[in-house]
């Protein structure tokens, strides 16, 4: 019996990816079926469907359960869930579409699943607000005192991304049909959950950490890593391979400074590097919860979540993403609550008269001798050729970064934030 926590939602890996004769009778089928065009952020919804990631669900929520998720972090049967995971159509789409119908969901020219409809419900523009809310409104500063309204409808991606959606939902299970382009550019990194299971049980770990990563690690990510390895059986490095906002470092670019990474400054039987295919939602603390649901079905039991964890801008305080996890409800009942715990890391920095990294809970000293560490401030040098202070990467790191800025022909502003420059510290 596996000594792994189980999958969320008590039901094992849900998996929606169809494989042999299935696959080749149902991709005949789609090609007779209306078709939907779906966003890069549904399309890696699709594929965590398929290979479990998303386990338990089955497809794209119904309204109750979106209402349930925004409001409680819980489905209508009780299952805790943190973000909506929904589909959105036009108006003409859904009304073209009848309950009980099957259409063929499409992105980038390819169809990516089918799916059939069990329910249509509008989501006006005060429906998308009230998400809005209730999903990305946070306790920083551009959160608070009427701020969020004046702030968020230009600067905070993933109120964008909800506010610009179409005007109807549609819900029902599906079959996906493709793993997109991620085996292929990604190979040995993008991994399934039943593959990192498998490797994790072939390696005899069962207390298992991960790292979320969207920026290159420096050295505060590192800190974070060899703490986990130290304390449990080993760490998945767990990058975001689907689309980020303008100005992140692109995925290939961050998996090789990873890898660079690795070879360089860890024991390699005890990390793996791997990648997940979702789009970012800039969620803050309710992401943060998403990222330990799935990494659950990863076969992860701790989540690694330090400073501003998933944050943008200064919408979120900056542990609140630890804070979070205290709030959540709980039934009593494993195959409801989320059982990925997380480990709550103070903020990490280097110390020159520690001569190392520490952090607030170790470090005595006053914040000039410390290398304040961010991603956001990393890519901000970077973007702009300015120097990297001593100690805010490693050098072989720096190297491959510095190669990569240096080819851009379009240079990208990165805003710095109170929660990078370490202004609040």
């Amino acid at each position: 019996m596996s000594k792994l926590v189980a999958p969320h939602g008590g039901k094992g890996l849900v998996c929606a990816l169809l494989h042999g004769s299935e696959l080749e009778a149902e991709k005949a089928k789609a090609a007779g079926l209306k078709k939907i065009q779906v966003s890069a952020r549904a399309k890696g919804d699709l594929i965590m469907l398929g290979i479990g990631g998303f386990s338990p669900l089955d497809g794209f929520m119904a309204k109750a359960d979106w209402k349930g998720v925004c409001e409680n972090f819980q489905m209508a049967d009780g299952t805790f869930w943190p973000v909506p995971i929904t589909l959105d159509v036009t108006k003409d789409d859904a009304n073209a579409i009848n309950i009980g119908d099957e259409v063929a969901l499409e992105a980038d020219g390819e169809i990516m699943a089918t799916m059939k409809v069990t329910e249509k419900y509008e989501m006006t523009e005060a429906d998308k607000k009230w998400e809005c809310e209730k999903v990305f409104m946070g306790e920083g500063e551009e959160s608070v005192d009427g701020n969020f309204w004046k702030i968020a409808p230009e600067d905070h991606p993933g109120v964008i991304m909800v506010m610009n959606q179409k005007d109807v939902n549609i819900a029902g299970p599906v079959k996906v049909l493709s793993q997109g382009e991620y085996p292929a550019e990604y190979p040995g990194v993008y991994l399934t959950p039943a593959e990192t299971r498998a490797m994790f049980e072939e390696r005899g770990w069962s207390k298992v950490a991960a790292l979320q990563l969207r920026n290159p690690m420096h050295r505060s990510h590192e800190f974070l890593a060899k703490i986990a390895i130290e304390v449990c059986d080993g760490c998945l490095i767990h990058s975001l391979i689907g689309n980020l906002k303008p100005g992140d470092i692109p995925a290939d670019t961050r998996v090789q400074a990873i890898e660079i990474l690795i070879d360089n400054y860890f024991v390699k039987d005890n990390v793996i590097n791997a990648g997940y295919p979702l789009d970012m939602r800039y969620a803050g603390p309710r992401e943060g919860l998403l990222h330990a649901t799935f990494r659950q079905n990863y076969g992860v039991n701790n989540m690694l979540i330090g400073r501003d964890h998933a944050g943008v801008g200064d919408f979120y305080g900056l542990f609140e993403a630890q804070e979070i996890f205290d709030r959540i409800p709980k039934t009593g009942d494993d195959s409801k609550d989320l059982l990925c715990q997380p480990m709550k890391i103070d903020w990490t920095f280097y110390c020159h008269k520690c001569d190392g990294m520490a952090s607030l809970r170790t470090c005595c000293h006053d914040k000039e001798s410390r290398v304040i560490l961010s991603g956001t401030k990393l890519r901000k040098a970077l973007s702009e050729g300015a120097d990297i202070v001593d100690h805010f990467g490693r050098d072989e790191v720096l190297d491959h970064l510095k190669k990569y800025y240096a080819g851009l022909t379009e240079k990208v502003e990165v805003k710095m934030q109170g929660a990078a420059s370490g202004d609040s510290m």
